[in-house]
């Protein structure tokens, strides 16, 4: 007999099956039990006769399996439970666990649930969420196939940091000095010039950032984008405001339950996102909250504060930030007058989850740019030789996976929505 998935239970009324997971709760009623048992698909009501089936000392999340007939169910909320013919376990719990799974919350702290994750995502609502997550990452891949992009894989171990600076990890490859990649960016670009245009990567990236906060970490994934041929920057956010629609969309119908469970206040972008430049959102600041501490860019005070700004006067929880000071984006990003770069971030709810703009296309200004910054361009010519032979204009984003999950969801730590958390503090499980 093959076996047969909770969620399938309903097609078999009447019929023998066999069901496999994990024993979830055990209730018990003189000589008859109620075994619960959870797999992948979800939970059902197991009948059994104690007197025949010998349960003493089974411990819940012991792997079991049942054989039974599928009946309808006595219980209030379900459709079909099962009559239990025979029992057998597979693989017996003898330790007392950590915390308690099948509660709707668990009861403990983030570091226990972090440091007995693959317990933690056994619970409901810890699984809803990276079920959302999976949902946020197939839409995106989805989006940009079906606007041509095509999917690309790129190193993590590199010679050299995209942006410079300190913010890397060291590693040793075999007789010299390498770094974990902090973003996708170089090769992104090289493969529009390679003839592809519109190209995407879902990847790890890391950032040796010392910080201890409840929006960063130093390993997360980015949703990565690049297309060439373009007009401008709001070419980019065009397509940004479209893909973030189709992801929400697609959130709100494949993954109805969870967010139902978790209570999410998913967001609805009924207008145009509003777009806003840099110096207007300082001035803004200066105006309306008498936050007078901020020179060519937010702190995270500031982003709240716009955000509820946009909110009051636009009904939008979104707003598009553009224009930065060049000193605030890395040395690629294309230059506007007035000392700004065609560049933005996309601020949902007071945080920054997509940073993205123009970047430059010239092999001499990006060279120039480079020298300005006090990078040597021998050491980049792999990245710089892509703009010698042709390079379009063009521009991309990037998305971190577990800051947009955390951000739709209203999870306030990133943490929460990282499967395995790397941060300065932790390097296990």
């Amino acid at each position: 007999m093959n076996r047969t998935l909770v969620k399938n239970l309903n097609n078999n009324m009447g019929k023998e099956v066999r069901i496999q997971g994990w024993l979830h709760r055990v209730r018990k009623l003189g000589k008859i039990a109620f075994l619960f048992l959870r797999d992948r698909s979800g939970v059902v009501q197991c009948v059994v006769n104690t007197k025949e089936i010998d349960i003493k000392g089974l411990r819940v999340e012991s792997v079991i399996e049942i054989n039974g007939e599928v009946t309808e169910s006595g219980a209030k909320n379900e459709e079909v439970e099962v009559q239990v013919s025979a029992m057998r376990v597979l693989n017996e719990v003898n330790y007392e666990l950590p915390m308690e799974i099948n509660k709707e919350n668990i009861e403990a702290s983030l570091d226990v649930m972090i440091h007995n994750r693959v317990l933690s995502f056994r619970n409901r609502k810890v699984a809803a969420i990276f079920k959302i997550q999976e949902c946020i990452s197939k839409s995106f891949a989805e989006f940009l196939r079906g606007e041509g992009f095509k999917e690309i894989f790129t190193p993590k171990i590199v010679k050299e940091g995209t942006e410079g600076g300190t913010e890397l990890f060291e590693v040793k490859y075999f007789n010299e000095k390498a770094y974990l990649a902090q973003s996708p960016q170089f090769y992104k670009q090289m493969m529009v010039s390679s003839g592809y245009e519109r190209v995407f990567e879902i990847g790890h990236v890391y950032r040796a950032e010392s910080h201890d906060t409840k929006r960063h970490i130093n390993e997360y994934v980015s949703l990565d984008l690049e297309m060439g041929f373009i007009q401008d920057e709001y070419e980019i956010m065009e397509l940004e405001e479209r893909l973030i629609r189709f992801i929400i969309h697609n959130i709100c119908n494949e993954c109805k339950e969870e967010v139902q469970l978790l209570e999410a206040n998913i967001p609805i972008i009924n207008e145009e996102i509003p777009k806003m430049k840099m110096s207007e959102a300082i001035e803004i600041l200066k105006t309306e909250y008498n936050k007078t501490n901020l020179e060519r860019d937010l702190d995270p005070e500031g982003e709240k504060l716009i955000s509820e700004y946009v909110k009051e006067k636009y009904g939008s929880d979104f707003v598009f930030l553009t224009h930065y000071p060049q000193e605030k984006r890395p040395m690629y990003t294309m230059p506007a007058p007035n000392g700004e770069t065609k560049s933005f971030d996309l601020i949902f709810r007071g945080l920054e989850i997509t940073t993205g703009g123009q970047r430059i296309h010239s092999y001499e200004v990006l060279k120039e740019k480079m020298i300005e910054t006090g990078l040597n361009p021998e050491s980049f010519e792999g990245y710089l030789s892509a703009f010698k032979y042709g390079m379009p204009p063009h521009g991309g984003l990037a998305i971190g996976l577990e800051r947009i999950t955390a951000s739709f969801l209203g999870i306030e730590n990133v943490r929460e929505t990282t499967m395995f958390t790397r941060d300065k503090n932790r390097l296990t499980p």
